[in-house]
């Protein structure tokens, strides 16, 4: 027979009232009661239905996660590190993969909301650096928690878990002039992307701290795609004034750069130097590895997820930001470079 909610209460004698706040983590409970409520639930492998919790109740016990991205590991990662905080704390995730062009996004977000009864939303970009989805579904009562490229949070709107991509990317490319490079190209990725602009912004400061000249002919328009970092290392190798170093901004387009210069028979990293960024699997997928910048996906999901259903039971959300800095990851794409 299916276990029930009963059934903890009577084993650890306790009312079912009880039993119920202690999954609910309300602070009422002493922790005696708590751990003895607990050690029935384990003992009796109760998994409580929380479909029908929420249904039953005022209170709703799912959080939802929307997005909008090419990049397969960066959704898994962090729907990963999302769904692992729901599972602690008793929650149910709902994915909402969507059009963030669309037209009717902010309509179809709103219904998501409405239909589903969720407590609270995170949202990665380009969602989380789109201030009137924001700003619309804030206005249903709903707790949202943003994950946003910057230093800073951009606004008052929602609180922010930050991820400092300019600070990370001027190491990056420390890094590559550390190692004797001064002529260094950049493959960007989508401008709809904060992290972009972040990216780019740390690129050019690390040449100028160093006086380093900004050359524009070696900053590449692309996309966050394995394409993208063949047609960009292409249009960087083919010049006069070919660069002995690329910063790629991701992995994906990283690999792209590297397949690229393989197949012009440049060696890397002894003729060529390439560095990502992310850490994500297509990092360690390459050869030669790739140096990279580790952003801690799964991690930076958890502590959102964390927050957010913090906010959904206390009814109160700190307007406090939390920041990530990606670190460097030094493998064999990048070397000394010898003239």
């Amino acid at each position: 027979m299916k276990v029930t909610i009963n059934d903890v209460a009577k084993l650890a004698a306790v009312s079912i009232k009880t039993v119920s706040r202690v999954m609910n983590s309300e602070a009422s409970v002493r922790e005696t009661t708590r751990d003895r409520v607990q050690a029935a639930i384990d003992e009796l492998h109760y998994q409580p239905n929380l479909a029908a919790r929420s249904l039953a109740g005022t209170k709703s016990y799912n959080i939802a996660f929307i997005y909008d991205n090419p990049n397969a590991y960066y959704v898994i990662d962090m729907q990963n590190g999302i769904l692992s905080e729901c599972k602690k704390q008793g929650y149910e995730l709902l994915i909402h993969p969507c059009n963030s062009k669309s037209e009717t996004i902010c309509e179809e977000l709103k219904k998501m909301v409405q239909h589903s009864r969720v407590a609270g939303i995170v949202m990665t970009p380009p969602f989380s650096e789109m201030p009137e989805i924001v700003e619309a579904l804030s206005a249903l009562d709903v707790k949202i928690i943003r994950i946003v490229s910057g230093k800073e949070s951009p606004d008052d709107l929602s609180p922010c878990v930050m991820i400092n991509d300019k600070d990370a990317a001027k190491n990056v490319t420390q890094h590559l002039i550390d190692l004797g490079h001064k002529n260094i190209g950049f493959i960007n990725g989508g401008m709809e992307h904060m992290s972009s602009h972040e990216r780019l912004g740390g690129y050019k400061e690390a040449l100028r701290c160093n006086d380093i000249e900004v050359k524009d002919d070696h900053i590449i328009a692309g996309q966050y795609s394995f394409e993208s970092g063949v047609q960009g290392a292409n249009e960087l190798l083919s010049g006069k004034d070919r660069p002995t170093a690329i910063f790629a901004c991701n992995d994906e387009i990283a690999a792209g750069a590297l397949f690229a210069a393989r197949l012009m028979n440049i060696n890397i990293p002894d003729q060529l130097s390439i560095i990502g960024f992310e850490d994500s699997p297509f990092s360690r997928q390459t050869w030669p590895k790739l140096t990279t910048a580790h952003q801690p996906n799964r991690i930076i999901a958890q502590h959102a997820a964390a927050l957010l259903i913090a906010a959904t039971r206390h009814q109160t959300l700190s307007n406090e930001t939390q920041s990530f800095i990606p670190e460097l990851v030094v493998r064999d794409s990048t070397s000394r470079f010898v003239q």
